[in-house]
């Protein structure tokens, strides 16, 4: 409608019966924009997740689903090879991980130092390693620690050592495993830790300078209570991806030899497609599921910033 102001001068302005129409269609456009994405979470992400528990509680039985209740669940308890899986990847995150992340805190230090020439071609080379396909990079493990022709039993020979058997042997091959990971992984976690500690402020080092400290209690004291939240991000994301791992032991030793790098991940995949036993692999991906949501809250409440 428009209104007759002082001297003749029309102006137009909107009518009050129109507000009430905007405000919802405003209210309303943001989920309309988000509705794609939701409905494709749903359908890729929470519908799987709800099947996955459904089909846990069934077992398959001459072709035929049968309802079994929590019978898949009181099996874990009583299966010396998921208690197997299990002490292998407790093993393999108790081990490997904390040395991982102690090398990651030392590359991160050494590649921030204003001593070290052509730092961008050393963060580079180091990172290259996670860009890697699991499988490819399992594969060259797998010929490099060959027992008869790899090039690392090469090399020990010419050294006057005996071929070492890593990937046929309990022990190494448990080593071995541990060497993929911690190559894959190591510059990864010095990339995040090292962007956390490019953000402490150099007055604190210079202030613990002024008051005598050395290089040690420098890092002690600032380096890592800076590298806190980047420690705790790392250590959860190694927890999860240690507990989730699979691409490594199945393609280096298969979980193999007698069971020695078995591990969830595997056996899963074991129980899923190679017995077709989907029922009990369901139960398994929700006992790791529980298992990876207690660690994390645990890695939280001791790892995490105290109020």
């Amino acid at each position: 409608m428009t209104v007759t102001l002082t001297g003749g001068e029309t102006r137009a302005v909107p009518s009050r019966g129109t507000a009430p129409r905007t405000r919802p269609r405003r209210r309303v456009a943001p989920y309309l924009f988000v509705l794609p994405a939701l409905l494709l979470f749903a359908a890729f992400k929470l519908y799987p997740i709800g099947r996955s528990f459904v089909i846990s509680l069934h077992k398959t039985v001459g072709g035929t689903e049968r309802f079994v209740g929590a019978d898949n669940y009181t099996r874990l308890m009583g299966d010396p090879l998921f208690w197997t899986a299990l002490k292998n990847t407790a093993v393999i995150l108790a081990v490997q991980v904390p040395v991982m992340l102690a090398l990651a805190t030392g590359l991160a230090v050494a590649l921030d130092s204003t001593l070290l020439r052509g730092r961008t071609v050393f963060r580079l080379g180091f990172f290259l390693p996670m860009v890697t396909g699991l499988v490819a990079y399992g594969i060259v493990f797998s010929v490099l620690l060959n027992k008869d022709y790899g090039l690392v039993n090469w090399l020990t020979g010419l050294a006057g050592l005996d071929p070492v058997p890593w990937l046929t042997d309990p022990l190494w091959a448990k080593v071995s495993l541990g060497l993929a990971l911690t190559w894959h992984y190591t510059g990864y976690n010095a990339v995040i830790l090292l962007a956390r500690l490019q953000s402490v402020p150099a007055e604190l080092y210079d202030a613990a300078s002024v008051d005598g400290a050395g290089a040690w209690a420098s890092f002690r004291h600032v380096t890592l209570p800076g590298l806190r939240p980047a420690l705790l991000l790392t250590t959860v994301l190694s927890t999860i991806g240690t507990l989730q791992i699979f691409d490594e032991p199945y393609v280096l030793t298969g979980g193999g030899p007698d069971n020695a790098t078995l591990t969830i991940g595997v056996y899963l995949y074991q129980n899923a497609f190679k017995y077709f036993d989907f029922g009990y692999a369901s139960a398994i991906a929700y006992a790791l599921a529980v298992l990876i949501g207690i660690l994390g809250v645990i890695q939280f409440r001791f790892l995490g910033e105290k109020s």
